[in-house]
């Protein structure tokens, strides 16, 4: 049954989302009078799309909704495809098609495709409703009866969604009615299209397991390993080959990568970049005269802080306090008599922060990332706190998860700084570029709600 489904869907799935996008863009043109549905360039147009759109369905695979994926995987792998059926779409348009006024209005294309988003939601939905009913499952067994074996068979049996149909267990020393014999005999019970997935426990021997594997191999099933205590802590293990040698990365983070690097990168000077042309320009100016006019001292404080791989950098923010010699190790608080009256404005309105675009687009600082703290006051958390460096392993930033959460300014117990290296470490774990979009505008939403903890 299982393998028919996934002999005919993938032709299937693209057939429906075909028909789905059509539907949608006879509708739009429909719904915009000035249109003819029989213009030559209309059809044009349709068959174009029609046809990227299936080209790059097919080459990044979005048919395959995988069991165990959730629906927020399922949209990510669609964002991508829908961003490059939509460049591709309109660069060809633009030097295949013809000159017709009846074509379609431009924004009609991207909101057809992007409507496709819901449909593929709703058809992973469906898929996961087919197999908890009983249906288009794969067929299973697991190779050493163990605490994590044991475990795995419990998540199958429970996420019925999976679509895994656990058949039992083999094991050579334990005998219970979930084993169905030996190592042995598992190697006779089941012939070609009888069995689907093979689980291994880690604690198996080398040799039986490239046994196992043959025999897989002769037989057309696949074999997966089920990882042990030592490495189920970590759920987003990758894996470096040296010439046929493997390893496993224990804790390698997603800003690790190249692509993400230079990804990070691009927007923090993009956006460092429109702050400093479009508000910094002409507002530094004005809060540089009201410093002025208010105390004695520069307008910028420069202060030393502790960057990725625990490197200093100066640090610039607006001054906001009258100058004095316990700035670098004794934080502000409420009321705080060295604070100026401007600056107790700049903090609740964290605009003492704008100059750090500048430390963004020098390299030493982000737009998202941890905040950074003064050199003493780093050494100290250093001591006290277990995982703290961990926050160096990437550049801070001017805002950050912790911030938006709500842990931002004085530090008065101990669970405060806990909290925002607990936070800090779920960021450098988890970092993604939606996650980094959702701290900008949360920070957006506060600076205009001000902060009570600012001062």
């Amino acid at each position: 049954m299982a393998k028919r489904f996934y002999k005919y869907f993938p032709w299937l799935f693209i057939a429906v989302e075909l028909l789905f996008i059509f539907i949608l863009l006879g509708l739009l043109t429909w719904a915009n009078s000035g249109v003819v549905f029989f213009s030559s360039g209309f059809w044009f147009d349709l068959g174009l799309l029609g046809l990227v759109w299936v080209m790059v369905v097919w080459v990044r695979k979005d048919y395959k909704l995988a069991r165990t994926s959730v629906y927020w995987d399922t949209l990510k792998q669609f964002l991508v495809s829908y961003v490059w059926g939509v460049l591709v779409f309109f660069i060809l348009r633009e030097h295949l098609s013809f000159s017709d006024a009846n074509k379609l209005d431009f924004y009609l294309y991207p909101l057809s495709l992007f409507l496709v988003g819901f449909f593929r939601v709703a058809v992973h939905m469906a898929l996961r409703r087919y197999r908890i009913s009983g249906r288009n499952y794969r067929k299973a067994v697991i190779l050493g009866k163990n605490e994590w074996s044991s475990q795995l068979a419990r998540t199958l049996i429970k996420n019925k969604a999976y679509g895994i149909k656990l058949l039992g267990f083999f094991d050579d020393k334990v005998l219970d009615n979930q084993v169905l014999g030996d190592f042995d005999s598992f190697f006779n019970s089941f012939g070609i299209g009888s069995l689907d997935i093979v689980y291994l426990s880690q604690e198996m021997p080398s040799k039986l397991v490239q046994r196992i594997v043959d025999h897989a191999d002769e037989h057309h099933f696949k074999v997966k390993i089920i990882p042990g205590p030592a490495l189920q802590w970590n759920k987003k293990l990758t894996f470096s080959s040296y010439g046929q040698f493997v390893v496993v990365n224990l804790n390698e983070i997603p800003l690790d990568r190249l692509g993400n690097q230079i990804f990070k990168r691009v927007f923090d000077v993009i956006f460092s970049l429109c702050v400093i042309v479009f508000v910094f320009s002409w507002l530094m100016p004005i809060i540089a005269f009201l410093i002025k006019l208010e105390s004695r001292g520069p307008v910028f404080f420069f202060q030393k802080r502790t960057g990725v791989n625990n490197k200093e950098f100066t640090c610039i923010k607006f001054r906001t306090m009258f100058e004095n010699p316990f700035s670098d190790t004794l934080q502000a608080s409420k009321d705080d008599p060295r604070v100026t009256r401007v600056g107790k404005v700049l903090r609740r309105f964290s605009l003492d922060e704008l100059p750090q675009f500048i430390n963004v687009l020098k390299n030493d600082m982000s737009v998202v990332g941890p905040r950074p703290h003064t050199v003493p006051m780093n050494e100290d958390f250093k001591q006290r706190l277990e995982k703290y460096n961990n926050r160096h392993c990437i550049k801070p930033g001017i805002t950050g998860l912790a911030q938006v959460l709500g842990y931002r300014g004085e530090i008065i117990n101990h669970w405060q700084i806990k909290s925002r290296v607990k936070l800090d470490y779920f960021y450098v774990r988890n970092w993604s570029f939606l996650l980094d979009i959702k701290i900008v505008l949360k920070t957006l939403n506060q600076m205009f709600r001000a902060g009570e903890t600012a001062y």
